[in-house]
């Protein structure tokens, strides 16, 4: 028999402390740099297809073009390298984990502006390599903040700078999905039909411009206390350190669970990932414009999203993370549901905004419980590379299912695409279950609470 879970009964925070620690300069701190780590990945995925499709290129093509987001998959790869090595002279000047997230941010913006000289029609392959190469400077980002974060604050807070973070990430989403919309739908010039790559390069070099918001915030931040490694003797001792002891670790941690946790972990946003590259050649097909899926993600979708990260936060705090896990879940799957309905609706702007809401909600709540519940599996002293691998897990099987969805689409159209995704919720729906009655204890304060 299993030990009780530690998140199974956890003592509450009494409402008022669970409500201040939202105002503390580290969750603020975290507002921001999640809106650094979320404005690159629409711009390389959803509002990508948006452009490609409006620029005449097939729905196929556009679904095995999402490949480009595997980056995120295989970010553990080099999540090592960002855990241990320096930068010069970034490191010396700003630390280890600053060091890292400025180089990435360098790179994410290098990335964009080539996204924005590149006309898809004049060939995609110029384009594809610079959304490649903001996919890894953002994946890079992902690690080094990641860990940012985990050693920013005590385990009790991580689920608020968890809901900081995503919050700030959604907000990012919108202004990379709706602002950039809006920004192409004002660049175009009158009188002008069909697809124009001017207002296009116009959003992208914005959208390269509001990087300086992490960039910022990184500068203006402490650098978080360094845990203590033990030295290596030998290069193959610091190798065995670097690659091979983050993942020994967390085995060694969770034994026969670490397979039950990884399990879910690969498979608990898979409905939202795999839905989300067709959301945008969708709206395209159904007659919507840019400046309607602007307005209706910008407005309803902020506030739900606000809402969703808040209260799937402050939820995690009072309930404990396994709870808000299973209601994300839930909520998630059933909002797929949502576009099923829509796609047969054709251009209905009032239900657009229902269903945008309802997902921007169940999103945020989803969301924030689960990055909680990531961070409260890592060891501190392997912070970065065990919650890239984390993360990376989550993204690698959605991913490479979503390459087909432009295919499945073409074959069987948008009402079977939105159900069946729905339907990939139903397994998570029992992992979650068989996750939270055989939770394992919570290791011992020291190998998952950041450093004071």
């Amino acid at each position: 028999m299993s030990a009780p879970p530690a998140d199974q009964n956890p003592p509450a925070l009494p409402w008022r402390d669970a409500l201040k620690v939202y105002l503390e300069p580290a969750t603020l701190r975290m507002l921001a740099l999640g809106f650094s780590a979320g404005l690159p990945l629409l711009l390389v995925l959803g509002t990508l297809s948006f452009r490609l499709r409006e620029a005449g290129i097939d729905r196929t093509t556009i679904g095995y073009l999402s490949w480009v987001g595997l980056a995120y998959g295989f970010k553990w790869m080099w999540a090592p390298l960002v855990d241990r090595l320096p930068v010069p002279p970034l490191t010396t000047l700003f630390g280890r984990r600053r060091g890292w997230l400025l180089l990435a941010q360098l790179i994410v913006m290098t990335g964009l502006v080539g996204m924005a000289f590149n006309d898809p029609r004049a060939g995609l392959a110029p384009l594809v390599w610079c959304a490649l190469l903001v996919a890894f400077g953002s994946a890079t980002q992902d690690i080094a903040l990641d860990a940012f974060r985990i050693e920013s604050a005590a385990t009790r807070k991580q689920a608020a700078l968890a809901a900081a973070y995503q919050t700030g990430y959604r907000l990012a989403m919108i202004w990379a999905g709706a602002g950039v919309l809006w920004i192409a739908a004002w660049a175009e010039l009158a009188g002008g039909a069909g697809y124009q790559n001017g207002a296009w390069k116009t959003a992208y070099l914005a959208m390269a411009a509001s990087m300086g918001v992490g960039v910022l915030t990184v500068l203006l931040s402490p650098e978080p206390a360094r845990v203590t490694l033990p030295k290596a003797r030998n290069a193959a001792e610091w190798l065995e350190g670097v690659l091979i002891e983050p993942f020994a670790d967390f085995f060694r941690r969770y034994r026969w669970q670490a397979a039950l946790i990884l399990a879910l972990i690969a498979v608990y946003r898979i409905s939202d990932v795999v839905m989300g590259i067709m959301a945008n050649p969708f709206y395209v097909d159904m007659g919507f414009t840019k400046d309607e899926v602007a307005t209706v993600s910008k407005i309803y979708g902020v506030v739900m999203t606000l809402a969703g990260a808040f209260v799937g936060g402050v939820l995690s705090m009072r309930l404990g993370v396994m709870r808000v896990l299973m209601l994300g879940a839930v909520l998630s799957a059933a909002s797929n549901l949502l576009f099923a309905a829509l796609a047969t609706r054709g251009h209905d702007l009032t239900a657009l905004v229902l269903v945008v809401s309802a997902d921007n909600l169940a999103g945020g709540i989803a969301s924030a419980a689960f990055i909680a519940y990531l961070s409260s599996l890592t060891n501190v002293s392997y912070s970065a590379t065990q919650y890239a691998l984390f993360s990376s897990l989550m993204l690698l099987l959605p991913k490479f299912i979503a390459g087909y969805s432009g295919a499945f689409v073409d074959a069987y159209g948008y009402h079977a695409f939105f159900t069946s995704t729905a339907a990939l919720g139903v397994p998570v729906l029992l992992l979650v279950a068989v996750a939270a009655r055989n939770a394992p204890v919570q290791p011992p304060e020291g190998a998952s609470k950041a450093a004071p």
